[in-house]
């Protein structure tokens, strides 16, 4: 009995010798996965076949890894870290938050430059290289681990309509392990979608918003009492696509027609009923040509008027300010479309489309919303500002478009 004991206590050491040595082993494998994936989107110059066999050799480590945990307790507490550091405090003075700023310059991380921000260019041009449809571009400046199903309905509703197409989302928190997993199911279909870390000093270069980061980075600028993240994404969105042109979409816009028929377009997210005119354009949507001029326009408007302490100031009012001044009389040849392509719903009508019906009048309305919307519609801005807290109920308006526009669709019914 006391040898049985014995053997059956060996034997369980030796099994959880090699259990821990295989679970090394895969962290240690995915840790080669992902940077290998960074090294061939450098690198513009990849042979096929080899890359084929990379690909097909990886295949049975990539399926176990999905079972691994998401992210490392160092990569949690860092996003803990930049979620905190970047939300100045509220009921100070200018001169006061200029000066917290300054002190907690060192946790703004997107500020900085890394060995990835270095290869920026180089991955975007690796990346574009490739055969693309279209050029996407998104942002996200939160923790990798508030991407959730939400914004991956976002991701998944753009390959749905363009499944040749190529996004790029510009973060620096996705640009991680954690952010490979996240989109993992996507390239294992093989749809082109890669998280990279963005240099704003080289996107935001020879543009007039040059001076105005430089002196950002020097602490001398207030942040204002919004977010950082927020106003810097509304830059970003800018400057990315001056510098390469393409199409970038909000993370809770879900595409419903294809957009590669526009160019040099911005919609209007309000109209005059009487005048038929736009009161308000949005920013949530831009389609533009690279180096296209009102780019340039917005960006230096952005630069001269920043203020981080009004909402929308240096997003859809920025846009707005700029084609207002305009007027009519201008060289720029770019398109206003009208509400219905890009902001079919209100931000304070849309939970109406989260909801099923529950009469037969309610679902002949979502029957023909769904009419209008598949006709006149390129997709549907959701507002996640005030409808993250919403479930997308089985039958409604949104659930319906998200059913017949997901490619995994594992997520269509979770807030």
């Amino acid at each position: 009995m006391y040898v049985h004991r014995l053997l059956k206590h060996a034997k369980l050491s030796v099994f959880s010798f090699i259990t821990f040595s295989a679970i090394i082993f895969l962290i240690h494998a995915d840790s080669i996965i992902y940077h290998d994936s960074l090294h061939s989107a450098a690198s513009t110059e990849v042979p096929e076949k080899l890359h084929a066999h990379n690909h097909k050799s990886r295949e049975g480590i990539r399926s176990t890894l999905a079972q691994l945990p998401l992210h490392s307790i160092q990569e949690k507490d860092e996003a803990e870290t930049t979620q905190k550091a970047l939300v100045a405090p509220f009921n100070v003075t200018e001169k006061q938050r200029i000066a917290w700023f300054r002190e907690q310059l060192h946790k703004f991380k997107i500020l900085k430059s890394n060995n990835l921000t270095k290869q920026f260019h180089g991955r975007v041009l690796g990346f574009f290289g490739h055969e693309c449809e279209a050029q996407f571009f998104m942002t996200w400046i939160s923790p990798a681990s508030l991407f959730g199903g939400r914004e991956l309905l976002s991701v998944e509703s753009i390959f749905k309509v363009h499944p040749k197409a190529c996004l790029i989302i510009l973060s620096r928190t996705l640009d991680t392990r954690h952010g490979y997993r996240i989109l993992k199911p996507l390239l294992d279909r093989g749809f082109k979608v890669q998280a990279m870390t963005p240099d704003l000093s080289f996107l935001f270069k020879r543009t007039p918003a040059e001076a105005w980061f430089h002196e950002l980075r020097k602490g001398k600028k207030d942040p204002g009492e919004i977010p950082l993240s927020q106003n810097l994404s509304n830059l970003i969105r800018l400057a990315v696509l001056y510098k390469y042109g393409g199409v970038y979409i909000d993370t809770d816009f879900i595409v419903l027609k294809p957009l590669t028929g526009l160019r040099n377009s911005i919609g209007a997210q309000s109209m005059n009923s009487a005048s038929k005119h736009w009161t308000r354009l949005n920013n949530a949507v831009l389609i533009f040509d690279m180096r296209h001029p009102l780019l340039h326009g917005f960006i230096n408007e952005f630069a001269l008027t920043f203020d981080g302490n009004k909402w929308g100031h240096n997003g859809p009012y920025l846009v707005s300010r700029v084609i207002k001044r305009m007027g009519k009389r201008h060289d720029f040849n770019f398109k206003i479309l009208p509400p219905m392509a890009f902001y079919p719903v209100d931000w304070n009508k849309i939970s109406g489309l989260f909801k099923k019906p529950k009469t037969q009048d309610e679902s002949r309305w979502v029957e023909a919303k769904l009419l209008q919307l598949r006709g006149k519609t390129y997709g549907v801005h959701l507002w996640n500002k005030h409808s993250s807290i919403l479930t997308i109920e089985e039958g409604s308006v949104i659930g319906r478009l998200v059913s017949d526009h997901c490619v995994i669709c594992n997520h269509i019914y979770s807030s």
